[in-house]
């Protein structure tokens, strides 16, 4: 990737929620690894941006059990195929398709996407991965016990789940 765009860059750098990772940037507000970079757009726009989750797969996030191969499948191309709508939270319309690929431990999510607007950019790369990690959130399958960053997800529901019936506010209930 080529030197990121000043303007994006300085918005990267200001927002609490990023922090630089060696040429590129990470959200912090997330359990999963990511990587958010961008470089200048070929017209008038703020820059074009490439946004990366890494995912454990449903089988590395088990503990102590192998997920069947039929489950796991199946639990890949339904996270593929909500991923589809990823970009309807976000401000850009100029977007690639995501790429949702899988290896053996790891699904990794790429995403790009041109922004007019630093400021824009910027909040979609965080808006994005927050739907991605809230879309691997709704896969997690009940009935098994999870290590990693989805215990890490199961744990921080739970917890706000209990500030919620303590009478904390937590936000309007569904």
């Amino acid at each position: 990737m080529s030197t990121l765009p000043e303007e994006i860059a300085a918005g990267l750098e200001s927002h609490d929620a990023f922090a630089r990772a060696d040429d590129a940037f990470a959200l912090e507000t997330t359990v999963f690894e990511t990587q958010i970079d961008a470089e200048p757009a070929p017209d008038k726009r703020a820059g074009r941006f490439h946004v990366t989750v890494t995912l454990p797969t449903l089988d590395a996030a088990v503990a102590g059990e192998t997920v069947a191969s039929v489950v796991e499948d199946g639990w890949f191309e339904t996270l593929e195929r909500r991923l589809e709508d990823v970009y309807t939270v976000a401000y850009t319309d100029t977007h690639d398709d995501p790429v949702v690929e899988r290896e053996a431990s790891n699904v990794t999510v790429s995403l790009e996407y041109s922004a007019w607007d630093a400021g824009e950019g910027v909040e979609d790369a965080k808006t994005l991965v927050e739907y991605v990690e809230g879309t691997y959130a709704q896969g997690i399958i009940p009935g098994y016990e999870y290590r990693g960053p989805a215990a890490t997800l199961l744990e921080n529901a739970q917890g706000r789940g209990q500030q919620a019936s303590e009478g904390e506010s937590g936000g309007m209930p569904m």
